[in-house]
């Protein structure tokens, strides 16, 4: 429901979005359904019908978009997108702060602030974690980084797009914390997966094994929280037990894997780590101490 009682007074309630794909379209809406005066520009035109017609006004370039809003939202299909649009924009950037919600690496969102000051303006990088249906909600993360100024200026408007924090002025790490999520989920599945291959080549129901698991990951947060802190101290207790004790099971788990076909890369990865741990005298610690040995590994 569009709160037009809380409609924010003055230019601060002016916001422009560059960009009305999906995510673009549906960020657009929730500025409008709190009543922000929303300027919306899209290369294809014809996708800024719909939000029209639910009240947002559409620029015809992205230049008079910047012209129209002190804040101006961009959300691209990637960072070449981001570059060529802000390219076109350079000139009516001054005083304006830009927030980019692109997908990109750290690199990019400390080049694109670079740009941003160079050319008189302040800069956010920001990272949506979660699907279009949900913006708006608490259920979609939007870590932001930057101009401290800037989000605490903004703060208040960018917090109606889900549930949002602050990693500090450099323009990066946004773009670390998302991209260090997603890959924690995408190792932890396609480990999961594997395992489940596992399970049904020695016949297992692999439907109730998943159940089985989703059951007992919740001991997972608290390992985690103290593996983060033990890396961080270089005070490595024994987390899942001492590494020498760990290492004995690790030749079961590779010969079980390779008996039934299963890919077991990881596992042997894990064992050579642990033997070099071992073997430099630190048996008596946990997995997280494998962390030592990581530096400089592809």
């Amino acid at each position: 429901m569009t709160q037009a009682n809380h409609r924010p007074a003055g230019t601060a309630g002016r916001i422009t979005v560059l960009g009305l794909g999906d995510m673009g379209s549906a960020i657009t809406r929730v500025f409008l359904d709190h009543g922000y005066r929303t300027t919306g520009w899209n290369r294809t035109a014809s996708k800024s019908a719909p939000l029209a017609a639910a009240g947002a006004t559409v620029a015809a370039t992205a230049t008079e978009g910047v012209a129209a809003s002190p804040l101006v939202v961009i959300c691209l299909l990637d960072g070449t997108a981001v570059d060529e649009v802000m390219g076109s924009v350079e000139a009516a950037v001054a005083g304006k702060v830009l927030v980019n919600l692109t997908s990109g690496s750290p690199g990019q969102a400390r080049a694109n602030e670079r740009w941003a000051n160079e050319h008189g303006a302040e800069y956010l990088d920001g990272k949506i974690m979660g699907d279009p249906p949900y913006v708006g909600t608490p259920h979609v993360v939007l870590p932001f980084s930057g101009s401290r100024s800037a989000f605490a200026t903004h703060e208040q408007t960018l917090q109606v797009l889900g549930s949002i924090a602050y990693h500090g002025t450099d323009a990066g790490m946004a773009a670390v914390e998302f991209m260090a999520q997603v890959a924690v989920a995408y190792e932890l599945l396609i480990g999961f997966l594997h395992v489940l291959r596992l399970v049904q080549a020695e016949g297992g129901d692999v439907a109730e094994f998943a159940e089985r698991i989703a059951g007992s990951a919740a001991a997972y947060p608290p390992l985690l929280t103290s593996m983060g802190k033990a890396v961080r101290t270089g005070d490595h207790p024994p987390d899942l037990g001492s590494l020498d004790v760990q290492a004995a099971l690790m030749d079961d788990m590779i010969g079980h894997r390779e008996s039934v076909g299963v890919e077991a890369v990881r596992m042997r990865e894990v064992k050579e780590l642990m033997e070099r741990r071992i073997a430099g005298g630190h048996g008596a610690q946990g997995f997280s101490s494998l962390f030592e040995l990581l530096a400089g590994r592809s």
